[in-house]
């Protein structure tokens, strides 16, 4: 991992990340595994021979097959699924979206209180860069501020509500805040921000979002923090 600090020589980083990097082999548990970022988080883990669990409503969705991977088919707000789910479990990678739904602000207690039961201390967790602090104005995060063009705060709100359910938490938390997210190839080139979306940023790629997503299971360098990333 190749890191650059900005001007200030502080947290504005353009990261250029070796794939090969080995790492010892984890028990992952992904949700959100049939969705854009967490597919591709599923095969980065299989890639690196990890064991992924994940849990979702239409296995056929996820389209991977490897030793590795045990599919359940499940519902992430069920608690006895998540329960189920996380027995053996070393750490937690949630891509889970709103897609109109509650899904969010219901399935993070539930997974939260079988992390606890487990012994299971880290999440990472896919947001959005609308749960940034605004630079525009002081206080606020980008969606509740001037900063945003979105028409619906809806999922935004959703996302609110998970942050500040981890930040209550004991939990060892990431969450990767990316903007403007379209299909794209993984460039490797990007840069993050604790806290705030990197100056300038529109979008990064489902690929460069999820490899960072995946590259936080060895990196210790945002615990219980919001990493803001863009190109």
């Amino acid at each position: 991992m190749c890191l650059y600090n900005n001007k200030d020589g502080k947290a504005l980083k353009l990261v250029c990340y070796n794939r090969s990097k080995e790492v010892s082999m984890l028990r992952i548990l992904v949700l959100g595994a049939t969705g854009r970022v967490g597919s591709h988080v599923v095969s980065l883990a299989l890639r690196d021979n990890h064991h992924v669990t994940a849990v979702v409503r239409a296995p056929h969705k996820l389209n991977i097959c490897h030793d590795n991977l045990h599919i359940i088919k499940g519902d992430v707000t069920d608690k006895h699924n998540i329960e189920a789910a996380m027995k053996n479990i070393d750490i937690v990678i949630s891509a889970l979206s709103t897609d109109g739904t509650t899904t969010l602000t219901k399935s993070i207690p539930v997974i939260l209180d079988a992390m606890t039961k487990e012994n299971v201390k880290r999440i990472i967790t896919v947001g959005t860069a609308g749960i940034l602090q605004s630079r525009l104005d002081p206080g606020l995060l980008r969606y509740q501020s001037s900063e945003s063009r979105r028409t619906t705060t809806f999922s935004a709100q959703e996302h609110h509500q998970v942050f500040e359910l981890l930040k209550q938490s004991k939990m060892d938390w990431t969450i990767v805040c990316p903007t403007y997210l379209p299909d794209g190839m993984y460039t490797g080139h990007y840069r993050i921000e604790r806290s705030f979306l990197p100056k300038g940023g529109t979008e990064i790629s489902v690929a460069d979002t999820a490899e960072f997503t995946y590259q936080q299971i060895k990196n210790s360098d945002y615990l219980k923090a919001r990493v803001g990333i863009a190109y």
